[in-house]
């Protein structure tokens, strides 16, 4: 079954995936650089951060009132919105979207919460298939060290504490996320994801992601990205 639609735009977008801690943010953003360099048109999402949504979801979260379809429908209007308003028209001018968390991240979260997978996938129906999408895998310790090695404390949904799994945030956490991983695990083969081993160097780690890059897209920039900045600054305006 066919879950995304097409992108039939000149640009590209890259999709980076993983359990919170896995540093799929730290690698998009050298990622992004890396290709600048190279003369492409560049520009970033992130997932949960349209402004549309954005107040609702901050009082949602902080009065911890979200059922987990409540909570599924925000991030998809969240979304829906992003794509319409921003991917899509960057995609049309030539450039290429890297994108930290797709409609996967919904995927694996959503279904751990107890949403229906085919539900879930429905909703998601309208998202434009990635030009590569990235996974990265890293053991739940490991992650577990990042997150608490980086701040203070754990917050509420990201520890998983809606579902009730442990009163400790931490062992919550850890429960939490390790099923997110079975999830992501189990998208592996049928999402095609490029599985990239997260607990290896920053260096390494990026290495394999520019060689994919290369191989994908090749080494020179595909027509129509030649003059995009503009466009693209226009845009985000």
């Amino acid at each position: 079954m066919q879950v995304f639609l097409q992108n039939r735009c000149p640009g590209r977008l890259i999709v980076v995936e993983g359990i919170d801690g896995s540093g799929k943010s730290t690698q998009i953003s050298l990622l992004s650089q890396w290709l600048r360099r190279r003369g492409y048109a560049v520009t970033f999402s992130e997932w949960n951060s349209s402004p549309l949504v954005r107040e609702t979801t901050r009082r949602g979260k902080k009065k911890e009132m979200f059922t987990p379809t409540s909570f599924s429908l925000i991030h998809a209007t969240d979304f829906a919105d992003r794509l319409e308003h921003y991917i899509i028209p960057l995609l049309k001018a030539g450039a290429v979207v890297c994108a930290d968390r797709y409609a996967y991240t919904a995927f694996a979260r959503d279904v751990v919460r107890g949403v229906d997978r085919s539900w879930v996938r429905n909703l998601y129906r309208f998202a434009i298939k990635p030009s590569l999408a990235f996974y990265f895998k890293v053991p739940l310790d490991v992650a577990l060290g990042r997150i608490l090695g980086g701040r203070d404390a754990l917050k509420y949904y990201e520890a998983g504490m809606d579902l009730g799994l442990s009163r400790n945030m931490e062992e919550s956490f850890r429960l939490f996320q390790g099923r997110i991983l079975e999830e992501y695990e189990s998208m592996i083969d049928e999402m095609g994801f490029h599985v990239i081993d997260a607990t290896k160097s920053i260096e390494a780690q990026q290495r394999e992601m520019r060689r994919i890059v290369v191989r994908e897209f090749g080494r020179t920039r595909p027509p129509g990205v030649l003059g995009t900045e503009v466009r693209v600054a226009r845009l985000q305006e």
